[in-house]
C-alpha cells in the first residue's frame, strides 16, 4: 500500500481489509482489495492529534486511541464519533477489543496496560 503518511498501527475488519493510523494525523480504512474505503477524518470531520493504536470491535466500530490528546475515540459505522476514555492516559499506544466490551490500552507512558469496560450488550 503505497502513500501513507507514516504508518503506524494497523487492524483488520471484520469483512475483510483493515485500518491504519498514520504519524501525520489521520486513519485510514482500506478494503480487502487495499483500495481506500475512507479516511476517519474526512468521513467523521474529526481532527487527531497523534493516532496511534487502532482496533475494530465486533460492531464493526472502530477505535483510535490519539497519543497527543490522550484520549481513545471510538467510531462506529453510522454517527458521530465517541469519546470513550478522556482521562487516565498518559501515552496511549497499541489497543486490543475483546468480545465481551473490554477494551486494553497500552499506556507506554505509565508502562502498563489499562483495561476498560465500554460495552455492556451481551456478545
Amino acid at each position: 500500500i503505497p502513500n501513507l503518511q507514516g504508518p503506524r498501527y494497523i487492524s483488520p475488519v471484520p469483512r475483510g481489509g483493515f485500518v491504519v493510523s498514520e504519524e501525520c494525523g489521520d486513519v485510514k480504512v482500506f478494503m480487502s482489495s487495499r483500495k481506500l474505503l475512507c479516511s476517519l477524518s474526512s468521513k467523521y470531520r474529526h481532527q487527531f492529534g497523534n493516532p496511534a493504536g487502532v482496533c475494530v470491535d465486533t460492531d464493526g466500530s472502530i477505535l483510535v486511541a490519539d497519543e497527543q490528546r490522550r484520549t481513545v475515540h471510538l467510531f462506529p459505522e453510522q454517527g458521530a464519533p465517541i469519546c470513550l476514555v478522556s482521562t487516565g492516559l498518559r501515552r496511549p499506544a497499541g489497543m486490543a477489543c475483546s468480545s465481551f466490551g473490554h477494551l486494553f490500552v497500552a499506556d507506554a507512558g505509565e508502562n502498563c496496560v489499562k483495561v476498560f469496560k465500554y460495552c455492556v450488550r451481551p456478545p
